[in-house]
Order: C-alpha cells, then structure tokens, then sequence
C-alpha cells in the first residue's frame, strides 16, 4: 500500500512569516498609528487602546477597545497614570484576547499621561503572558510639559522595562536640537513619526520579504526576548559615491545613539540594511567593520534588502540592545597593591618567630563544697565588693603643700548653715570624683 501523505499547507508563504500587529495606546499612540496609516504599514493588523472615547472614535482602525468604560465611562484617565493602571488591570483578561497567536507586536504609546504611562504597561505584560515578543517605543515628554509629566513619564518607563521585552524610548526634547526656529508643531512631531514609521517598516520588510541576507524571526527573538531594558534605535539615509561614509557620520552624529555612546553599551546589535540593485559588498563590509569596532561585545544580527526604488541610495536602521545594569556595577573593584616579601625573606622570618603555645585543653572542675562552705564564700564575696564599693566612694584630701592665703591669711572663714564654704563643694558632700 502506498503511503499517506499530509496536505501540503494551503497558504504556505503565511505559515512561514511570523504574525506581526501594531498596538497604539493613548493619544500619542493614535497619533503614530495615524501616521503609519499612510504608508505601506496600513497593511498590517493594528489595534487601538484608550480610555478617552471620543480620541479613539476619531481613528480609523478597526479593532478599537475602550479602556475602564465601566469606571471612567470613557472620559479619559485625567492624566493619572494610577487611574490608567487600575482600569486596565481590571480588564486585563479581555485585553489578552487581542494578542493570540500573535509573534511580534510593535507597540506606541506616549509616556507622563494617565493611559501611556499607567495602561500601557499592563497591556504589554498582557502581551507578553499570550506569548508575544513585545517590543515598545516609548515618547518622552518635551520639558515644557512640566515637571509632573517628566517625573510620571520616567517613572511608568520602569514599568515599561518590566512588561516589554524591549524598550525604545525616544525623547520628543531631542527634536527641539533638530529645528530651527521657522519649524512648525506639525513638522516637529512629523519627525519622530518618520522615525517610528522607518524603523518599524525596515523591521517588518525584514521578516517578511524576500531578502539578499535573511534575518529570520528567531534572529530577533535571540536580540530582544527577556532583556528588559532599554534599546537605542537609529535611522539614516545617505546616497552618492561616499555614501556609506556619510551613513556612519549620520548614524553616530544621531540624537538617538547618544553620539555613539550607546553602540559602546550594546549587548546586541540589530541591523538592517535597505539598498539599490548597485548595492557593493565593500559597502556593506566598511559599514559592519565600523559598528563592530564600536560595539566589540556586542553580538550582530545582520539583514540586507534589495529594492529597486533605492538605486542609488543606502539605507541602515540600527536596534542596539544595551547591556543590562547591575547593581554591583556603580562601585568599581580595586585591587589593593601586593605587600607580600619575597618568598626567601618570608620563610626565614616565619622560621625565626617563636611557635605560639597551645591552650590547655583541660578544664580542672569546681571543688566540693557543703552548704556551709559555700555559703560563707558566697558571704566572703559580697564584702569583699561591699568593701570595695566603700573604697571606691571614699574621698580624700589630695596631701598637697598649703600656700598661704596672702593678705586673706586674718579673714575669716565663710560659714553658712554650719557648712564652711571655702572648702570645696565635691569635699564637703563627699562626692567622689572620677
């Protein structure tokens, strides 16, 4: 009889990309989805979370989930993060139904309000526990925002660390050293939207097109899963013969890396190449050559894509996940110098030191005594301190020679109650002195 085979998969290109979502949370959250909407991004599934009904019946995602309806019936949080946080926690169970069978999920949201910063991350632990890799960008607060958001945004990111298996966190102030005066409000967040956007699709293009050097699903997971910390992310663009040199100026001159600072850091480096059919091998070389030598510990994941609408252009996104901090790393181990006299010295010297004598190892016992005996020792000690104690308070006149009192030699002693006051007051009531 011949053998059963299995069916082939229906759709077996399906089978072999990973399921990746979006997930928007809060208004800035909104705001980035809206702009992925106008792109090719549009393509993937995305779902919207907020706690301010009117926000989210202004977006135009399909899958929409009104967080705490029942305790803030769709007002907002009011920029509480701890109101955020409760309405979400009560919901929690409905929130991982979103997230089933899904592989990757980018989530946005904008940290120092109430549903960023307190819902956030339960729907990112949400995600997590339905098996995803959760990978987040966060938005800090300009400073003119105040105090208030800044310390609330800060504070909900270690939160954020704690629920996502990675974190990106970009902070909006950085922008404000990329303008001039003339940009408008609008242009100025169009810029961290184009970050998002270029470095969410470059992430996607990479797991799910056909590739010139593949990196794989499990390539990412091996970069992100678990680490809980803070991941740098960089884009740039450059074209022209020198290309590639201009990339690595922009890529280290960027806000994003901390001016190299964090490549230095980095436990994990993530880089994806984009490029024209004129794409060279000594391109792609100087370009991994120059983020080794700046990342030596870090181990590097690399994906290449060839488009057509890049002739002529180079394109790198860059994903640096930096190595953990340690709580016994902020104080530095330092290494007494060695007093240790040469082996010759040290022999003769221990031989010359007399050897120690042992301690007796035999404890002679207690005599015996009859109660008589040992009550009278018992008595001989007590006086013994009693006499002691006696000694001890008796105060004397030290015998010292006696001078004379000069031309108060005639007068008369001052005498108060019986009590001559020219004596001493410690001698006259006899108070010891220590």
């Amino acid at each position: 009889m011949p053998m059963e085979t299995s069916p082939a998969p229906a759709n077996h290109q399906s089978t072999a990309s990973p399921l990746i979502k979006i997930a928007a949370v809060g208004g800035a959250g909104l705001n980035a989805l809206r702009h992925f909407a106008q792109t090719d991004l549009s393509q993937i599934p995305s779902l919207a979370f907020h706690t301010n009904a009117r926000s989210l019946s202004q977006s135009e995602v399909r899958d929409q989930y009104l967080i705490g309806s029942k305790r803030l019936r769709g007002l907002g949080s009011g920029g509480d993060p701890m109101v955020g946080q409760a309405a979400a926690e009560e919901e929690a169970p409905a929130l991982q139904q979103f997230f089933q069978n899904t592989d990757l999920l980018f989530i946005v949201a904008g940290l120092g309000g109430g549903t960023g910063s307190g819902a956030g991350p339960v729907i990112a632990r949400q995600a997590k526990e339905a098996g995803a890799l959760v990978l987040a960008f966060t938005l800090l607060p300009f400073e003119f925002e105040g105090p208030r958001r800044r310390q609330q945004a800060h504070a909900s990111l270690q939160q954020w660390k704690s629920a996502a298996d990675a974190v990106v966190c970009l902070a909006n102030q950085k922008i404000v050293g990329m303008v001039d005066e003339n940009t408008s409000v609008l242009d100025a967040f169009k810029i961290t939207n184009d970050l998002l956007t270029q470095s969410v699709r470059s992430l996607w293009q990479m797991l799910t097109r056909p590739a010139l050097i593949s990196l794989n699903f499990a390539d990412v997971c091996s970069a992100l899963r678990g680490r809980h910390s803070e991941t740098a992310l960089a884009t740039a663009e450059a074209q022209g013969e020198n290309r590639s040199r201009e990339l690595i100026e922009k890529l280290l001159a960027s806000p994003w890396l901390a001016g190299g600072h964090d490549l230095a850091e980095a436990e994990a480096l993530l880089v994806s190449f984009s490029g024209g059919p004129d794409l060279t091998m000594s391109e792609v070389n100087r370009l991994l050559t120059e983020f080794n030598r700046h990342s030596e510990n870090a181990e590097v994941f690399l994906g290449a894509t060839i488009d057509p609408a890049l002739t002529g252009k180079l394109a790198v996104t860059l994903l640096a996940s930096r190595r953990q901090k340690r709580s016994d790393d902020s104080e530095a181990e330092v290494e007494m110098p060695s007093s240790r006299m040469s082996p010759e010295i040290e022999t003769q010297f221990l031989s010359a030191m007399p050897s120690p004598r042992p301690s007796a190892r035999f404890i002679p016992p207690p005599p015996d005594l009859n109660p008589e005996n040992a009550g009278q020792l018992l008595q001989g000690k007590k006086g013994i301190r009693a006499k002691k104690a006696v000694a001890q308070l008796r105060q004397g006149q030290l015998p010292l020679e006696i001078i004379s009192k000069g031309r108060f030699e005639k007068s008369e002693p001052t005498i108060h109650h019986g009590e001559d006051l020219d004596v001493p007051t410690y001698i006259r009531r006899g108070v010891p002195l220590n």
